[in-house]
Parts: C-alpha cells; structure tokens; sequence
C-alpha cells in the first residue's frame, strides 16, 4: 500500500515537472523578443570577385597538398625509424641506446658507438632486414 502511494505521489511530481518545463519553455516568450543586435537589412551587399576567390583556393588547395604530402613523409620516416630502433632494443646483442638512428625517404643512417665488431654487424644487418628500407648509412664506431 505504502509503495503503490509513494509510485503515485512520484508520478505526479515528474508530470507536473514536464508540464511546467513545457508551459515555461511555450509560454516564456523566448521567440517573442527581438535580437539584441538587428541583422543589417540594408544596403546592398558588396561584390565577389568570384575569379580571384577561386585562384586563392586553388593556391590554398596546393599549399595544403604540399604540408599533407610532407606530413606523410615524415611519418613514414618516423615509423621506419621506430621499427629499427625496436628491434634493436629487443635484440640481446645490440646496445640500442648508444645507436642513433636515422631515417629520410628509406635511407637510415647509423651513428653512435658500439662495443664490439659483431654489435655493429647485427646493428646494420638488423636495419638492412627492415621492410622500407632502402641503403643502410653505417657511421657506428667500435669504442
């Protein structure tokens, strides 16, 4: 009985709350009132040059395809940079952190200092073996 009562009294409250938002929200006079700033109505709008907006889109079109086109190459190069660099980091017989690595159009340069002959080999070799790689550059010294 207590919760059948209390279920009642419930949805009273939610419809006289949706009926309130309603009526507020109809009768509020929200559409009524004018803008504060009028639009301008008058005068006659100014001309388009619409060639020379076409040529400025064009020249922004082009400069956009050129920063895309760059963007792309670079992250080709850094993503061929960390697949070398994490092979070698997972590779027990290379020092990846005396290696520095890097990368430009498949081209991967090799400089730092390695311990031993073998170290350097399996370096270079490591980054030969790299899908998109094109030459390896070895600058690496045995210390």
């Amino acid at each position: 009985m207590f919760r059948n009562l209390l279920r009642f009294a419930l949805l009273v409250i939610v419809l006289a709350a949706a009926v309130a938002f309603f009526m507020g929200y109809r009768f509020g006079g929200h559409a009524d009132r004018p803008a504060e700033r009028p639009v301008a109505t008058t005068g006659t709008a100014p001309e388009v040059d619409t060639a020379r907006a076409r040529a400025a889109g064009a020249k922004i079109g082009e400069k956009v395809a050129v920063g895309a086109n760059q963007a792309e190459h670079a992250l080709e190069n850094g993503a061929l940079t960390a697949k070398i660099k994490a092979k070698m980091a997972l590779d027990d017989s290379v020092k990846a952190l005396d290696i520095n690595v890097d990368t430009a159009d498949g081209v991967v340069t090799l400089t730092g200092t390695v311990h031993s002959e073998a170290e350097r080999t399996r370096a270079v070799q490591l980054a030969r073996e790299t899908a998109g790689v094109s030459s390896v550059t070895d600058r690496l010294t045995v210390r």
